[in-house]
């Protein structure tokens, strides 16, 4: 397991403008991660206008550094969704992610993160909601047409649970993914925004080795009051303690991880016990 971190993690820069690709590389190998989610955006060092001598050089960079570059997403399709009713957005949307995912395949990407349909956002407030059915059947459009693009560059499209009040539970996600019958498409599952309308531990069991990425987040939803706020990781309502499939004491600690080595179904997540 990789432990990464977002470029939108990192804060805008004195004078208002988004912090620095190379510097927050930097800081990130610095904080001990292992890897670093790029963002491809509509202008910046890492866009839809990068060149692959722009792309190479990021790269070449982040070697340097000792930190990997495996993932990448993008805000582009907030603005222009696969799913929107114009059939010239919709084409649009899908030539920029293509475009996004050859940028990201030059910096050695091999994952990028997908929404490919939206019905609405509450923080898109001048897009026009969506009839569902519309959305389901323009994203299988979108996705089925993109697998040509993502075969060429090798780079896997990893669908995001996200607020766009589409795939809404863990069964139509794993019936969407199913429907390609390719191994290109993923679920890219983040744990925190699945807290509003579900459990991760569903999601988990129901999408299993579809998960190709995760996003790690905590959440505090307060239900009697009808508010909510994000939360460091641990601080939230998030429980983790269905991951553990076995507690050893650290005596038993060498026979727990032959068994995990084995790929033994049943063990999974071993927490050790120091007796104390």
């Amino acid at each position: 397991m990789k432990k990464g971190i977002n470029y939108w993690a990192f804060p805008p820069q004195a004078d208002g403008s988004p912090a620095d690709l190379l510097a927050a590389l930097k800081h990130a190998k610095e904080l001990g991660y292992d890897c670093f989610e790029v963002t491809v955006e509509r202008t910046g060092l890492i866009s839809v206008d990068t060149t692959r001598e722009q792309a190479e050089s990021v790269r070449r960079e982040a070697e340097r550094l000792g930190i990997a570059l495996v993932t990448s997403a993008s805000g582009l399709a907030w603005g222009e969704s696969p799913s929107d009713s114009d059939p010239q957005v919709r084409g649009r949307a899908i030539q920029t992610f293509e475009r996004a995912m050859e940028v990201s395949s030059w910096l050695g990407i091999t994952t990028m993160l997908s929404r490919p349909g939206m019905v609405s956002a509450v923080f898109v407030p001048d897009f026009e909601p969506q009839p569902y059915e519309k959305v389901y059947e323009r994203a299988r459009e979108a996705v089925q047409a993109l697998l040509p693009t993502a075969e060429r560059v090798g780079v896997k499209l990893a669908v995001e649970n996200v607020w766009n009040r589409f795939l809404l539970s863990p069964l139509e996600m794993r019936a969407f993914i199913d429907s390609f019958e390719s191994e290109l498409i993923g679920s890219y599952f983040d744990v925190g925004n699945v807290v509003l309308y579900g459990y991760p531990q569903d999601w988990i069991r129901t999408l299993g080795s579809r998960i190709v990425r995760v996003h790690i987040k905590d959440f505090m939803l307060d239900r009697r009051e009808g508010t909510y706020a994000w939360k460091n990781i641990g601080e939230g309502e998030i429980d983790t303690t269905f991951l553990i499939s076995h507690r050893l004491p650290l005596e038993e600690a060498a026979q727990g991880y032959a068994n995990f080595s084995d790929n033994q179904n049943a063990w999974t997540k071993v927490v050790l016990k120091t007796g104390r």
